[in-house]
């Protein structure tokens, strides 16, 4: 069969490596993709945010299934268009994939269907919203209402930087119109984790949790990024509570919106909050995360053609996961000075070195060919994940190949997965 991947991140690229190994596929697209997919699949100059472009793309070349990566085409509708063409894609419609695209629609569905988050108020109105700081106490999560690229989440812990917050995003637009509207959230204290599940709208297929880290530097430090690294799974993450969070944030989402007229097809993120009172939402979002989808599916042991294919047809029900008893360490090679100005166009070496070491694999992220050689094409450049018997393993393995690799002003956290070797050590 033919698969076409939408996209051009390292989410993308670990994908279509996990596509590529699936007995039933021959041909694979990507749009646009990037240096490490092109070794995999044929790349197309399509804009991602062109549904119509995609939709002829896949009609003319006779495509069997599409995957959709980012949220962004999702929220604008390419699911709906491809369906109404008769093409087979994976990815909420729309309205459903609004669960990420509009946080006040999440957290009415949450409330509604009875689902643990934080509570949360909504404004529109700048002034509206600096009075109700003025009125209550911090620490707040100020939060933009649409895409933001992962970076529109602000942890407030004084009266002043909540206002500042406020006013980066109605008074100068730092997030368009995705911060228009704004929600004001309580903080909720505790460990973070990402749940991913399959869903065919009906049946709910939970995978393997896993944790990633947010802020630019070591020991959570610096300004949120789209993600510096990552690991799978997540010791914390108890039989117990994986079942509580399944049944009682996953599933009640699915029902919930089925019962709003929105059938939801394809993966749901539960980017949670383990507080002392139970799991609780921080957001959903409408596809697999990045850089936890790296983590994640190096250690999934079924194929995951079959699984997206089940979940277009409505047959999930039939399916299961196996899993690999192993530990996965993503780390994330930067670009210098993201997540704020960085230069692209430096060429990396060292990458044939690093792939050869045990375990590893590289998920290209911002790279480009340029002469045939691989150049930095993004703020986040390269992901390094590495299998191994346990922590300690995967991560000497994941650091031992980013070792050896290099282009100019590369940066990386040099603690992913560190507390999770040493709790390991302590069993």
């Amino acid at each position: 069969m033919k698969v076409f991947v939408i996209g051009g991140g390292g989410r993308e690229h670990s994908l279509m490596w996990k596509i590529s190994k699936s007995p039933l596929v021959g041909e694979i697209y990507c749009a646009p993709g990037n240096a490490g997919i092109s070794e995999l699949a044929q790349c197309v100059n399509i804009d991602i945010h062109d549904n119509d472009a995609l939709a002829d793309f896949a009609w003319g070349k006779k495509i069997d299934l599409t995957v959709v990566g980012p949220e962004a085409p999702l929220v604008e509708g390419i699911t709906d268009v491809f369906e109404a063409r008769g093409l087979r894609i994976f990815g909420p419609r729309k309205q459903a994939a609004l669960i990420e695209g509009s946080k006040s629609f999440a957290k009415a569905i949450m409330e509604k269907y009875g689902i643990p988050t934080g509570d949360g108020v909504v404004f529109t109105d700048y002034e509206e919203a600096v009075a109700y700081v003025k009125r209550h106490n911090s620490p707040f999560a100020v939060k933009a209402d649409g895409l933001a690229g992962g970076k529109g989440v602000t942890l407030v812990f004084d009266q002043e930087a909540a206002i500042s917050a406020l006013r980066d995003r109605f008074i100068h637009g730092k997030f368009g119109s995705a911060g228009k509207k704004v929600i004001i959230e309580e903080y909720l204290e505790g460990e973070e984790v990402s749940v991913f599940a399959f869903t065919d709208g009906y049946t709910v297929l939970p995978m393997i949790p896993a944790q990633d880290y947010k802020r630019v530097f070591d020991g959570d430090k610096g300004p949120n990024t789209g993600g510096m690294g990552s690991y799978s799974p997540v010791s914390i993450v108890t039989k117990e509570i994986h079942e509580e969070i399944i049944t009682g944030i996953l599933e009640p989402a699915i029902a919930g919106l089925f019962k709003e007229g929105l059938e939801y097809k394809g993966v749901l993120y539960g980017g949670l909050i383990l507080t002392p009172q139970g799991p609780k939402v921080l957001e959903f979002n409408c596809r697999f995360g990045d850089p936890e989808s790296q983590a994640i599916l190096p250690l999934l042991g079924s194929d995951l053609v079959e699984i997206m294919l089940a979940v277009t047809e409505g047959n999930l029900l039939k399916c299961k996961l196996q899993w690999l008893p192993s530990r996965c360490v993503t780390v994330v090679i930067a670009s210098g000075g993201y997540p704020g100005g960085y230069k692209e166009g430096f060429e990396i070496s060292g990458l044939k070195e690093a792939s050869q070491v045990s375990g590893v694999q590289i998920f290209h992220a911002g790279t480009a060919l340029e002469d045939g050689k691989p150049v930095t094409a993004g703020g986040r450049v390269l992901n390094v994940s590495a299998v191994g018997s346990s922590f300690e393993e995967a991560r000497k393995r994941a650091y031992e190949a980013v070792g050896k690799i290099h282009f100019e002003g590369m940066h990386y956290r040099r603690d992913i997965a560190l507390r999770a070797t040493q709790e390991e050590g302590r069993l």
